[in-house]
């Protein structure tokens, strides 16, 4: 087997001063991208719309809270992945972020508006009926 010494050469090549700036560029400049990508995509991951609800307290259990605005009872799950910042006591003050999310979708088949068959379509009528035609005596 035979090595040629140009390949041997770039085996051997040790970075110079330069080549460890464009290193470090391209590896921050890398990083940036691939932390874009991770919250671009975390982003579309969510898809659905987020809100906000501030209300009073009014019932509180591990996996639910109750709370009231404007007169309406609100009730919500709790689950693991919620992110709760200080204590939630019945009569505080809350603001809660949250999507709305679909557990079941049912679709029935509906009649058209109209139809478009020409058979099943009204026959109009004429404005006027004709005159008999006059008798000879």
């Amino acid at each position: 087997m035979n090595i040629s010494p140009a390949f041997v050469k770039i085996l051997r090549f040790k970075p110079g001063p330069a080549l460890n700036a464009v290193m470090k560029t391209k590896l921050l400049l890398s990083l940036i991208g691939a932390a874009g990508l991770t919250a671009s995509s975390a982003a579309f991951a969510a898809g659905a719309k987020s809100y906000q609800v501030t209300g009073t307290i009014l019932e509180v259990k591990p996996t639910m809270i109750a709370v009231q605005k404007d007169g309406d009872r609100l009730e919500m799950d709790l689950d693991p992945q919620t992110k709760v910042t200080g204590e939630l006591k019945v009569g505080s003050t809350v603001t809660i972020t949250y999507v709305m999310s679909a557990t079941k979708a049912d679709a029935t088949a509906t009649a058209p508006a109209f139809s478009a068959a020409p058979e099943t379509q009204k026959k109009k009528e004429p404005l006027s009926s004709p005159s008999p035609a006059p008798t000879l005596p």
